[in-house]
């Protein structure tokens, strides 16, 4: 299942946080689990939000690979569907 993940960084977070923040992003990237593919991730211009279209079995194993960030980052998952066109009817 494809599922698109929005990602926006808490404000206000300390420079600590973000250093916490860091370490998590190099250890997600470091361990993705074998039936976890990402096909594509993007940044806002201005840095403000993230985007990543996630491959993964389940809802739940996004919710448990995204838990880590909670604390430092709004995510909003949307399980998607690749479509080609429009027509209208």
């Amino acid at each position: 299942m494809l599922y698109l993940l929005t990602n926006r960084t808490r404000a206000n977070l300390t420079g600590a946080q973000y250093a916490e923040l860091a370490v998590l992003a190099k250890e997600f990237y470091a361990s993705i689990p074998a039936d976890v593919k990402i096909r594509g991730e993007w940044a806002a211009v201005d840095r403000s939000h993230n985007y990543t279209l996630l491959e993964a079995p389940d809802i739940d194993t996004v919710r448990r690979i995204q838990a880590p960030f909670e604390g430092y980052s709004e995510t909003v998952i949307v399980e998607v569907t690749a479509i080609s066109g429009w027509t209208a009817s």
